[in-house]
């Protein structure tokens, strides 16, 4: 683009140009030019009020936390992975060497071969989601190991098999597509694996349009109906020290039953309470609850 010469013409080169200045008078010498007003005294010093003395603010230490302190007491984010909200609370707790190194040595966005083995050999997930408002949810996963499908190194997929009809977590994924997946392994190494990334839908006949080798299912109550599949943007350890050691037991698992006692029946007690409840208030009928 061609530069623009943006400087004002000299006025004296245009003939439109009119000059304005104190009038002359013919033949004699020009009247003296009006005489400007005297600034205001400035006042005395000790009139002059000194604005008060601003108390330095620190951000909160570990232990004074309030629900008060504002974001902008602390330094901008560093470019580190993680919410802006961890940093904060990383500075205020004095805790970020130590979180940056974590970041350093322990994060990938990605599966490495270790973390690929790892989930290929799990029969459980915990699912966390929220919906578009921050209401969050979780949710527990379970099949035959290696249910979890790791489809490359930055991502994987689950089924979703026929479930109680509430749809909470696929409810909240439409809403909101974050989702944080937790593995832990209770009997061999005491170990977790948290893969946190991006989720959408897909259905069991174009999941396998989609990607080639995904398993046959012919269980009963294990047959996918559609798939959870994430795209990894953080995966890290969770370590062992808080993490139990189970031993498994022989268990049949009675896989798509509609059985509400082998489906753990109303094992808290919510039914008969509100049954309790609407016969109370003279309320006939069996009142239902989220599908209950």
């Amino acid at each position: 683009m061609a530069s623009m010469d943006l400087t004002p013409p000299d006025s004296s080169d245009s003939p439109h140009t009119q000059q304005y200045g104190p009038p002359q008078v013919s033949g004699g010498t020009p009247p003296p030019a009006p005489q400007q007003a005297a600034p205001p005294p400035a006042p005395a010093p000790s009139a002059q009020r000194p604005a008060p003395a601003q108390p330095p603010v620190d951000p909160p230490v570990a232990g004074e936390l309030t629900e008060g302190y504002q974001p902008a007491l602390f330094d901008p984010a560093p470019a580190n992975p993680g919410s802006e909200g961890e940093h904060q609370l990383q500075q205020a707790c004095g805790t970020t060497t130590r979180a940056e190194r974590f970041y350093n040595d322990q994060m990938l966005d990605h599966l490495n071969e270790e973390m690929q083995e790892f989930v290929g050999r799990m029969d459980m997930a915990f699912v966390a989601t929220a919906d578009a408002n921050g209401e969050a949810d979780c949710s527990l996963r379970a099949g035959p190991p290696g249910f979890l499908l790791v489809l490359n190194d930055k991502c994987v997929a689950y089924p979703e098999y026929r479930g109680n009809g509430v749809m909470a977590s696929l409810g909240n994924i439409i809403e909101n597509p974050h989702v944080g997946i937790m593995l832990i392994d209770f009997v061999r190494d005491q170990i977790g694996l948290h893969i946190n990334g991006r989720a959408r839908i897909v259905e069991d006949d174009k999941m396998r349009e989609e990607f080639t080798g995904i398993p046959e299912e012919t269980v009963r109550g294990r047959i996918p109906e559609r798939w959870v599949v994430v795209e990894i943007a953080e995966a890290y350890i969770h370590c062992r020290k808080h993490i139990p050691r189970l031993k498994p037991a022989e268990r049949h698992r009675a896989w798509g039953t509609d059985d509400s006692k082998r489906k753990g029946g109303d094992y808290f007690g919510v039914r008969q309470q509100r049954r309790e409840a609407a016969a109370q208030c003279g309320e006939p009928g069996q009142l239902r609850v989220n599908g209950s």
